[in-house]
């Protein structure tokens, strides 16, 4: 491969801290929909706590959309460290 086409970005230390703090928001946010789904499975074995379950379920896929925010974040985040560690 011709070296003009490639493309190296180091940030370092700074770009693993980072990354490293979203992936844990992201593992946190993961964890939460589990156990509201899980919850919500249960609430639907009981037909006194099925609108509750509903609820959990709501809860849970509105958390799904929280996992590509925060990787868009990430990117956006990293991208502006990038930009200004490369200005003088």
């Amino acid at each position: 491969m011709d070296s003009s086409n490639q493309f190296i970005l180091d940030l370092g230390q700074e770009h693993i801290t980072i990354q490293r703090r979203y992936e844990a928001l992201g593992a946190f946010n993961d964890f939460l929909i589990a156990v509201w789904f899980l919850i919500g499975s249960f609430f639907f074995l009981n037909d006194a706590l099925v609108q509750s379950g509903t609820w959990l379920f709501i809860a849970g896929s509105a958390q799904l959309l929280i996992k590509p925010v925060l990787k868009l974040i990430s990117l956006v985040h990293v991208s502006r460290v990038f930009h200004s560690n490369k200005t003088p």
